[in-house]
């Protein structure tokens, strides 16, 4: 009889055998926390502690890719031109 039961040894690595964060074993019949579709780990705690790094993370590309963006307008050479010409007023399109 050949079927995947979870727990054999001579299995091939797969995806749900140790916890993401701690890479604790996850036994064969305990239950297995899932986080962002296929990201398992072996307790409530483990994946919160997962949750929060990502969104630290996150937070910090935001404000780096925020801040750069704002220091490229800011030293963008071509603001930066003295003989720029100009024009305000009103334009009128029929």
């Amino acid at each position: 009889m050949s079927y995947y039961s979870g727990c054999m040894d001579s299995h091939k690595p797969h995806f749900l055998e140790a916890c993401f964060l701690c890479r604790k074993p996850l036994g064969c019949n305990s239950d297995i926390f899932m986080y962002r579709g296929n990201t398992p780990f072996c307790s409530k705690e483990c994946r919160q502690e997962q949750i929060e790094i990502d969104e630290s993370i996150d937070k910090k590309s935001w404000k780096m890719s925020s801040s750069s963006s704002r220091s490229i307008r800011k030293s963008d050479p071509k603001d930066s031109t003295p003989n720029k010409t100009v024009r305000t007023g009103t334009v009128a399109v029929a």
